[in-house]
């Protein structure tokens, strides 16, 4: 009867088993390919936050640094102008550049210049109580939170108990009240009900995980599956871009795609998508019969990088326009923005997903994948890892 406690097993599993737990699910997935199981042609994919093993309450935001940091330049500038109001001689040769960019040596050398032009001058006691805070404090948080600026790194949050947690809305209840709660994004994709692979991410947004969660499926299984197949979460042109360079058949819906097949949407003459356009004079027509001419290009750089470029039409004039508060809801002349690239990709995947193929896989998706979520986090209760930090959940 005896037994390893659970020192005895965790060490195993952090010494022997570190880094290889991965390698044996893969093998165990080329096995079930082996058998016939599954195939790697296909592939659905999704994702789920999963709670992680921190405090809920003690947490870091990045809004919270920021405004901190703005006060402390608002201030600075205040305690800077007001020695310059008693004494500006003293200041003429130390006066700093501009308080917009400031770290812990150059608020420290701030206030020692500030502090030396007022000796022996009648200061004002709220000044110099503040001065005195400022000289104790400021360089210290300063310090404190360019560590937590490089902490967050491009999140907006973590959790003091496991700093690689993000702050996530977790759907708790059957009215899915959204709870913040520090967490991760837990990816998989499967076929048959069997997950081919997964990947951990701390962003809350599905869209920026896909490139990620691919090359961790060609890296494990040697090749990504022949055909993707998942929700709007995932669809943008970054993202097509990269399924279409990397020869996998996309069956990912873009935003508003079951709005676009409604009879209101396709009726609506003042939505963007149902403007006309003429390529020879590159222009569009708006409802009233006015030609929007091109007026220039706006450029969008995703988190991943992923340069966009999207087109600017605009309307000569739309002040005297009879339908104007149907149309144009700006004041001004009404403008559309136009993506030429996201709009190609967007007309080859809805040709795909209203195909007889397409109509099979989108109902297939929910009942593949989604379903092994409810095993895992119904059936099986697991909805909180055990263990903290980003390399442990993996």
């Amino acid at each position: 009867m005896s037994y390893p406690d659970h020192n005895t097993i965790n060490r195993f599993r952090s010494d022997r088993l570190n880094g290889v737990l991965k390698e044996i699910f893969s093998q165990v997935v080329l096995l079930l390919v082996e058998k016939g199981i599954i195939t790697l042609k296909e592939a659905y994919l999704d994702g789920t936050k999963i709670e992680a093993n921190a405090n809920r309450y003690t947490f870091v935001w990045g809004r919270s640094i920021s405004k901190s940091k703005d006060r402390i330049k608002k201030q600075l500038d205040e305690l800077w102008n007001y020695a310059e109001s008693v004494t500006k001689e003293e200041l003429e040769n130390n006066e700093p550049d501009s308080f917009e960019k400031i770290d812990q040596d150059s608020v420290r050398r701030t206030i020692e210049s500030i502090d030396n032009a007022l000796k022996g001058k009648a200061v004002n006691k709220e000044v110099r109580q503040k001065l005195n805070y400022a000289r104790k404090n400021w360089p210290e948080n300063l310090k404190k939170y360019e560590q937590q600026e490089k902490t967050l790194g491009n999140r907006n949050s973590y959790s003091k108990t496991d700093p690689d947690a993000t702050f996530m809305r977790m759907k708790e209840d059957h009215m899915l009240n959204g709870q913040l709660k520090p967490g991760y994004n837990w990816q998989i994709s499967t076929e048959n009900q069997c997950i081919l692979g997964y990947t951990i991410h701390q962003t809350t947004n599905d869209m920026t995980t896909l490139q990620s969660h691919m090359e961790s499926l060609k890296e494990n299984l040697g090749k990504m599956p022949d055909t993707l197949v998942a929700d709007a979460g995932y669809g943008s042109e970054e993202n097509y871009e990269y399924l279409e360079n990397n020869d996998v058949e996309a069956f990912v819906k873009y935003p508003y795609f079951h709005k676009e097949q409604s009879k209101k949407w396709r009726d609506d003459p003042y939505r963007t998508e149902n403007l006309k356009y003429d390529q020879n004079d590159d222009c569009y027509t708006c409802p009233m019969g006015q030609k929007m001419n091109f007026i220039g290009e706006k450029i969008r750089i995703s988190d991943n990088g992923f340069r966009q470029v999207n087109r600017l039409y605009q309307a000569q004039d739309c002040k005297e326009c009879p339908v104007k508060e149907a149309c144009n809801k700006s004041k001004g002349n009404r403008r559309i923005e136009i993506n030429p690239r996201l709009s190609y990709y967007k007309s080859i995947i809805r040709e795909r997903l209203t195909s007889e193929r397409g109509r099979k896989y989108r109902s297939q998706r929910p009942v593949d994948v989604e379903a092994v979520f409810g095993i895992i986090k119904g059936n099986k209760n697991y909805r909180k890892f055990l263990l903290r930090g980003l390399e442990k959940s993996l």
